[in-house]
This record gives structure tokens, C-alpha cells and sequence, in this order.
């Protein structure tokens, strides 16, 4: 059973996280936990997108799950093989997540995510930019906050010509892959 430290003394917490020292927590310290999990998944579905990190953007979604992203709606088993094409035409990408809106409901949760997508085109000096929202529906499963649907609304497109001015030697670049810096641990 993990441990976790408050103070000089560490109390134990069940995998679930409802209860301390089998006390039941305080609901609104395990609603702040639950958000909290759920925001730590669209953090590492934005890095599995922007590093191509496909184990972990399935690591995102519970097995059999929808996406809807507009021209493709399916399963995340049948999402991972078209978005690994469908991000093959860019050099990179940046995923900015900015408002999230989490509403609770026991084992279910809704979810609305503000994003502005940086899509720099493959071997182009052309961004595709494009502001859009995750409305997303979480599940808890076996003590797991997961996306169990998702669907994608776009609310602006630009393209945007690109002057590219280089980068300072000595300058770390992103990778697309996992020998990408935040990798190194």
C-alpha cells in the first residue's frame, strides 16, 4: 500500500484513494484528486501527440474507446494507425492546452479543454494553426480516470507563412520521438 507524507508522519492510502488509514476521505479532497488525474491524462495525451508517443497516447483511453476528430471517428485501437499517419506530414507539433473545465460524477467525468495546435507543415515554412476544444467523457475503471469519449471542436483555422530565423548554436530542439529531452530522467 503506498505511502504518502503529511508532516513527520506517513498514513497509509488504499488503491482507491477513498478512504485513509480506512477513515473515508473528505469528498471534496477526492474530488480534487480525481480532477487532478484527469488533467495529468490530457497533459500526457498532448505529450504523446507532440513527441509521437503513441503507447502513451493510448495509454490516454480505455480499451474500445470513440474518438470523433472530425474526419475520423473510431476506436483508439483504429485512431493510434490514423494519427500516426495523419502527424507523419508535419516536422512538428505543439499541442497548448489552456482552459479545462472537469465536472465529477461519481465514476464518470466531463471534460472541456481549450487547445491551440501548432502544426508546422513537413518541409514547408507554413503553420497550420487552429484553436479548438476537447469535450471529452471520463471514465473510472478499476481506480483509473481514462477517456472513454472523445470529440473534437474546431473553432478557428489559420494558416500562417513562416519565417524561419534559425536557432542559436547550442540550442536544444523538440524531438518527435522518445530521445526527446523530457525522456532523460
Amino acid at each position: 500500500m503506498p505511502l504518502r507524507a503529511h508532516g513527520r508522519t506517513a498514513f497509509p492510502l488504499s488503491a482507491d484513494t477513498t478512504t485513509c488509514n480506512d477513515v473515508p476521505m473528505d469528498p471534496s479532497i477526492q474530488l480534487l484528486i480525481d480532477q487532478q488525474q484527469i488533467h495529468d491524462i490530457l497533459m500526457k495525451y498532448a505529450r504523446g501527440i507532440d513527441r509521437c508517443d503513441f503507447d502513451l497516447v493510448r495509454s490516454c483511453y480505455h480499451p474500445g474507446a470513440v474518438d470523433n476528430h472530425g474526419r475520423f471517428t473510431g476506436t483508439i485501437e483504429e485512431f493510434i494507425p490514423w494519427v500516426e499517419t495523419q502527424l507523419d506530414q508535419f516536422d512538428t507539433t505543439m499541442h497548448f492546452l489552456g482552459n479545462v473545465l472537469i465536472e465529477v460524477e461519481g465514476v464518470t467525468a466531463h471534460a472541456e479543454t481549450y487547445c491551440v495546435a501548432y502544426h508546422r507543415m513537413k518541409g514547408e515554412d507554413v503553420d497550420n494553426l487552429q484553436g479548438l476544444r476537447y469535450v471529452d467523457r471520463f471514465e473510472k475503471r478499476y481506480g483509473e480516470w481514462r477517456i472513454a469519449e472523445r470529440a473534437i471542436v474546431v473553432e478557428w483555422n489559420r494558416i500562417d507563412d513562416v519565417d524561419l530565423p534559425g536557432f542559436a548554436p547550442g540550442t536544444k530542439r523538440g524531438r518527435r520521438d522518445q530521445d526527446d529531452l523530457v525522456y532523460r530522467r
